[in-house]
């Protein structure tokens, strides 16, 4: 994994270290900036590899960036990029799509090796998610994405939801279990880019798993967002998704683990993580209506099933250990 900041520079050594780590070595872009904002320039990145794929995190003050034919030719990479904005906005200009913006929550998609001219729109400056998927030895997925130009991924929610979800999903896994085997999830997330921007056909079988997947991992994501809700019901998370009920329990079906067991996993998780986090006197009914349960008894039997003791007793334990530093 790589991590690094600016804030381990003097003021005016940082954007010059920003443009060869980030810029040039990283992504192969030339970037500017007037000099008289440099001192104030601050940025932060991350990356981390997810089977032979790269999952990227920045945040930096606005400056332009810009990929021309001379940084294609010393940095090519022949990849799949999805791109995610996660805060902020940004202004996009390449000769295939020509202009576009892309607001916060939104996800653009391209080959890595075409040029483009892109800058922040807001004082928030670059605040993005990239996956850049190397297509050698990806041969299904080589041919629709080389010559994909940057644009905007439009009018598809049920694609957006996927997406973003599944990007979500991979960065934490990543950050969880780095060792892992992801070859499967960047797999679905390259066919669900490029079924995104109408290179795959929408009807075979890779893309109905990609679609599952993704569709799944957004299904989890709102149960997790919503588990506090005592009254979260099917109809509510499959309304959400824009599936029929039917669908959404089909979702769960390959899982093992029907809907109503996957919450209650989550709510499970959640209330222990609750009592073991220094917030650890608060009260357990607290804790269990705080996660939505609406049954004390049920906390405790479903509690007591899943992690062989009672709260109180994980409670007592967790003041042992503490004790004992």
């Amino acid at each position: 994994m790589i991590n690094f900041s600016t804030d381990d520079f003097r003021p005016h050594e940082r954007f010059d270290h920003w443009c060869e780590v980030r810029a040039r070595n990283l992504f192969g872009v030339t970037i500017s900036l007037d000099p008289r904002h440099r001192a104030h320039f601050r940025g932060r990145f991350s990356a981390v590899s997810v089977s032979d794929s790269i999952l990227s995190n920045m945040r930096a003050s606005p400056y332009l960036v810009s990929r021309g034919a001379g940084d294609i030719s010393r940095t090519s990479s022949d990849s799949l990029c999805i791109y995610q904005q996660t805060g902020g906005a940004s202004w996009f200009n390449s000769k295939g799509e020509g202009e576009f913006t892309i607001a916060a929550g939104e996800l653009a998609i391209s080959h890595s090796d075409l040029p483009y001219t892109t800058a922040p729109t807001t004082a928030h400056g670059f605040d993005l998610r990239i996956l850049k998927i190397p297509l050698a030895g990806r041969e299904m997925f080589a041919r629709p994405a080389r010559g994909l130009p940057p644009a905007l991924l439009r009018d598809n929610p049920r694609l957006k939801m996927a997406i973003a979800a599944s990007l979500a999903a991979l960065a934490a896994s990543a950050t969880e279990n780095p060792d892992a085997d992801f070859d499967q999830d960047v797999g679905h997330l390259a066919q669900l880019a490029l079924l995104a921007r109408n290179r795959v056909a929408p009807g075979s079988p890779e893309s109905r798993a990609a679609l599952r997947s993704g569709v799944l991992k957004a299904a989890t994501s709102v149960l997790a967002q919503n588990l506090h809700r005592p009254g979260l019901s099917p109809l509510a998370v499959a309304t959400e998704l824009g599936i029929s009920v039917r669908q959404l329990h089909l979702l769960f079906e390959p899982t093992g683990r029907s809907f109503a067991r996957t919450l209650m996993a989550l709510r499970l998780t959640e209330a222990r993580r609750v009592m073991l986090g220094v917030m650890s006197t608060r009260p357990v009914a607290d804790v269990a209506y705080a996660c939505g349960f609406d049954s004390m008894a049920t906390f405790y039997r479903v509690f007591r099933q899943t992690y062989g003791m009672t709260p109180n007793e994980l409670r007592a334990e967790k003041i042992a250990a503490d004790v004992t530093l």
